[in-house]
């Protein structure tokens, strides 16, 4: 995930300081400079990490401390408002309206994956009830009008564009004018890749934003782009009003540190990224939550919100309850595997929880986890209702097995793999047996009657050592208690802990 080095390498040096006996200017210099060299790594601004440096240091005047303050949460509270401000420009972007019609225009650098976004912001309020349309305004790209047409089609919002049509800014005002008329409430007008070197193209935007009177203007930024963001995203805003920015192609491996120089260039917000190639593979960007991730502090609302999504309010009592008698079937996994699945990409949620980072899934091993989740999946998808409700591994017997194989056409040895997983997870599963389910209304039993202890037995060693061991978990704890539904989340952390050998 794009970002995850700078993310661990700035909750090392704060780990670091963290280790320290004492906290003194040369302690506190040699985790601002560990900082700063991760920063100017990942293709942030120089001046950015500089003024970010300074800023800090005014902020936390070691002499002036008085004896009793914590320094280490005082030093940390600075980097963390510090490294907000560097995103958040202290503006809110425009805000579509439902029922008041709103013209958004796109516009960013070749290649940077404008179209497929356009189509994803589309999808993404259609999702929340609003009556989007798509008009393709890129007349410079061969095929942008198809790529445009296929991914609108895919995602059933209405769009509009020419074959025969050269001028942008004849198409984008027809297209305009076409969805007012049919009370289309999100007008979004895709315009041609170009970068800053070509006069004629910018010239061309600038016509098509004075035709259409766009209420946001959106700058879409690869994430990969590096040192040049800075430069770019000056020349756009110079020549159109940006309003927000989205950062696209966070998937990858690149550095990234460019989206944080795009910010500041252009004085507007990131509002969503975009986490994949699929139309639902966008999120909407918080800063707070999304530092709080890159310090490894967690994410403790988002994580929520997943869980949330995955598991209905109303499947969760039931979930409890199987978990307090601590009976495992196959049925049970099959169904976690899906709230997984669900969750999205595992690095991510990794680096919800205190303690993590998305560093801790190795490169490759994400897509390869998912793959057998699926794998095994397929051959739950195979087995009789008797195989799925059965809490006794004992009833596959050879003839099963080999009838789950040839149902599945997955290999002997691959359904015997798949049977060692769920034993191993039905017996992490048995070790939360016994836990007392709250009568209706109560706050969730595991936040309630899970404490440490419980925990500690339920996640697996490598797990237990990241957060910091039996201490780093009791805070952990405490950071969780008086959240309603909790129960879902430590029920889902199991599953994770033991999802990944």
């Amino acid at each position: 995930m794009v970002l995850a080095q700078l993310g661990g390498s700035i909750s090392r040096a704060l780990q670091q300081m963290s280790n320290a006996t004492v906290i003194d200017e040369k302690v506190l210099n040699e985790c601002l400079n560990e900082i700063t060299r991760a920063l100017l790594q990942s293709d942030v601004q120089f001046k950015l990490v500089r003024d970010m440096q300074t800023n800090i240091k005014k902020i936390v005047n070691l002499d002036d401390l008085a004896a009793g303050h914590n320094k280490r949460n005082i030093i940390q509270k600075a980097i963390f408002n510090e490294l907000c401000k560097m995103l958040d420009p202290g503006k809110p972007s425009f805000t579509p309206k439902k029922g008041k019609t709103s013209v958004v225009m796109f516009v960013g650098l070749q290649g940077s994956g404008k179209t497929t976004t356009c189509t994803k912001y589309a999808y993404y309020h259609q999702k929340k009830g609003w009556k989007p349309a798509l008009v393709c305004a890129d007349t410079f790209r061969a095929g942008a009008f198809d790529q445009l047409k296929q991914n609108a089609n895919k995602a059933r919002i209405p769009f509009y564009g020419s074959y025969m049509e050269s001028d942008p800014v004849k198409i984008a005002v027809e297209g305009v004018e076409t969805f007012k008329k049919e009370n289309c409430d999100l007008i979004i007008v895709d315009t041609s890749g170009r970068h800053k070197q070509e006069a004629a193209l910018f010239e061309e935007m600038r016509q098509v934003s004075e035709a259409t009177k766009p209420d946001l203007v959106i700058f879409v930024m690869d994430s990969s782009i590096g040192q040049a963001a800075f430069d770019q995203a000056q020349a756009f805003k110079q020549s159109v009003s940006v309003g927000a920015v989205i950062v696209t192609k966070m998937d990858g491996h690149a550095k990234g540190g460019g989206a944080l120089s795009a910010v500041a260039a252009t004085k507007s917000p990131v509002i969503f990224i975009g986490t994949g190639e699929h139309m639902d593979e966008f999120e909407v960007f918080d800063v707070k939550p999304f530092v709080s991730r890159l310090l490894g502090m967690g994410d403790w609302s988002g994580f929520m919100d997943k869980i949330h999504e995955v598991v209905p309010m109303d499947q969760q009592p039931e979930l409890l309850q199987k978990l307090s008698e601590g009976n495992f079937t196959l049925r049970i996994m099959y169904e976690q595997f899906q709230n997984i699945l669900k969750m999205g990409p595992i690095s991510q949620v990794f680096s919800m929880l205190p303690g993590f980072s998305a560093e801790l899934m190795p490169k490759g091993r994400e897509k390869e986890s998912q793959a057998k989740i699926k794998r095994y999946m397929t051959m739950m998808d195979s087995m009789t209702n008797e195989e799925l409700d059965s809490s006794n591994p004992k009833i596959m017997n050879e003839s099963r097995i080999m009838r789950i194989a040839r149902g599945s056409g997955r290999q002997l040895r691959e359904v015997m793999e798949m049977l060692e997983e769920y034993k191993r997870l039905a017996k992490i599963w048995s070790k939360m047996k016994g836990l007392k389910i709250p009568k209706k209304g109560e706050m969730s039993a595991l936040s309630r009657n899970m404490n440490a202890q419980h925990m500690s037995k339920v996640l697996p060693p490598q797990m237990l050592k990241q957060i910091g061991g039996m201490g780093g978990l009791q805070n952990l704890m405490k950071q969780m208690g008086g959240m309603g539904g909790m129960g879902a989340a430590k029920d889902m952390m199991g599953m994770f802990g033991g999802g990944d050998k």
